[in-house]
């Protein structure tokens, strides 16, 4: 592109963070920058002729072609470009190929592993974590290891405490103490593959082992070991929402930010699709609905943003109204600042799922979000505007992230359904009816003592309980009785045979 055509291109471009990877007449990356408004910092660029730098007007004259790369906040634009930079090794980039500016947490490879901070990356086994940009989110995460989550600080080699006698730190609460015995090698691997899933930024995963310790705990009546689960789990969801690490960005055969280039060019997109939200819906013969949304970053899955949706508005099967209702739930919280937005979405499925997913997103408003199906028989895929599917090479790296996207949706939709459905044989009938809860079901048993007692109940009767009303009475009701109502038919049923035998 020439210079006009470049100024042209460059007003399309998201008034969002960022980063932008500019190119010269072939294809090579010469500068790589960050941006809190992409439009606006690239634009600069072309606003002036002369610049009193020979460099810069030399890496104006030389472009040719920019890409984007959006992200959520500044703090993440500053990450990434840290990342390609050290990648890509641009030429106009000087500061950054120079030197690592950010810190990693160091889990150490030895027999039982310690933390440290370190800037510098050795390949001596130990597994690093980052980077990050802020001091004080390591020094946060590192207190909340240090108090509840403890491993051995000591330094060097593991010698054994003089006398068999654990330090101060083990009676503070501050060490499990392997040095001594006092912890066994499988309770101190468990609990370093805690702090990796905190460190990793999967919260979500690490608090439901540590939600299962705790209810164990409890039943055991080991309260003061509960209590501090407890207090553990609610210390995660603080500090969780405060981290601001990004995946490291992988090299060689497995680039995954090639394909993403390759990715933003074959779908015409119009940033590159740095995350990338996957849906599925799973369900058994139209019962115990649900609809889920996985996402993958830089190419790969993050499950501490994986989200399930069971659903609320539709009655039997009907794959595409459940994903309009998936597509609301989850791109309404978004709109809240409750979930980051993605670049990209791909619906499982053929062009009727993708015409209920654009519904959704219509009725929301959000109309900058590219969305793609995928079906799963020739693996085709579906654009909006579009009467024929695109049919991708089955070797193209691109339909591989994609059918990784849609398959690791299905898994995920699959198990949730399973857990869902589950549950049910562990829950009363009154909690199938829409707009009743767990709390709301205990209540209702509590005050009429069974669920046939509830049965039994006139409308206005049930309708007169707190927080019920004329028109959830009716549906309780409804649901209460329909068993009986499927027997009554089923017999009828039989018994209209068992005369036509006769006959």
């Amino acid at each position: 592109m020439n210079r006009d055509e470049l100024v042209n291109f460059v007003k399309g471009f998201p008034d969002r963070p960022g980063v932008y990877l500019m190119r010269d007449g072939g294809g090579n990356i010469i500068y790589i920058g960050k941006a809190k408004s992409l439009k606006k910092r690239v634009m600069s660029y072309f606003r002036h002729s002369n610049f009193a730098s020979p460099r810069l007007r030399r890496l104006v004259s030389d472009i040719r072609d920019i890409s984007t790369m959006r992200t959520e906040s500044e703090i993440e634009a500053l990450i990434l470009e840290n990342r390609l930079i050290k990648l890509y090794q641009p030429f106009f980039n000087v500061d950054l190929k120079m030197n690592e500016r950010y810190a990693y947490i160091k889990i150490t490879a030895e027999k039982h592993p310690r933390i440290l901070v370190t800037r510098v990356k050795l390949d001596d086994g130990a597994a690093y974590i980052g980077p990050y940009v802020r001091v004080q989110e390591v020094r946060a995460l590192l207190r909340l290891v240090e108090r509840y989550l403890p491993l051995r600080s000591c330094g060097g080699a593991e010698a054994k405490a003089a006398g068999g006698r654990p330090c101060m730190k083990y009676s503070l609460g501050r060490c499990l103490a392997p040095c001594c015995g006092l912890c066994t090698e499988h309770e101190y691997r468990d609990r370093v593959a805690d702090v990796a899933l905190l460190l990793q930024g999967h919260g979500a995963e690490l608090v439901e082992r540590l939600r299962g310790r705790m209810d164990a705990a409890a039943r055991d009546m080991r309260f003061e070991e509960a209590a501090h689960l407890r207090d553990t789990i609610r210390a995660i969801w603080r500090v969780s929402r405060q981290q601001n690490t990004i995946p490291e960005i992988p090299s060689g055969e497995d680039n995954f930010w090639e394909v993403l280039n390759a990715m933003q060019r074959v779908f015409n997109l119009p940033i590159l699709p740095w995350r990338i939200d996957g849906f599925d819906i799973s369900h058994s013969a139209g019962n115990f609905t649900v609809g889920v949304a996985v996402v993958f970053e830089q190419g790969y899955p993050n499950p501490s943003l994986y989200r399930k949706f069971n659903i609320k508005t539709v009655e039997g099967i009907d794959d595409f109204r459940s994903m309009k209702e998936t597509l609301t739930r989850r791109y309404s919280r978004c709109l809240e600042g409750q979930e980051p937005l993605p670049q990209l979405i791909l619906i499982d499925g053929g062009p009727v799922q993708l015409d209920f997913a654009m519904q959704a997103l219509q009725e929301l408003n959000i109309h900058n979000i590219p969305v793609i199906s995928l079906a799963k028989e020739f693996e085709e895929v579906y654009l909006p505007d579009r009467k024929e599917p695109l049919r991708l090479d089955h070797t193209d790296p691109v339909l591989r992230l994609l059918q990784h996207v849609r398959d690791e949706s299905h898994r995920f939709a699959i198990s949730s359904h399973r857990i869902r459905r589950g549950k049910s044989f562990t829950r009363s009938k009154i909690e199938e009816v829409p707009g009743i809860g767990r709390a709301k079901a205990a209540m209702l048993i509590t005050r009429f003592g069974s669920v046939r007692a509830v049965k039994d109940l006139s409308a206005d009767e049930l309708a007169a309980a707190p927080g019920i009303g004329p028109a959830l009475a009716k549906r309780i009701l409804a649901k209460l009785n329909e068993d009986d109502d499927n027997a009554k038919s089923v017999k009828e049923a039989r018994e209209d045979d068992a005369a036509a035998g006769q006959d």
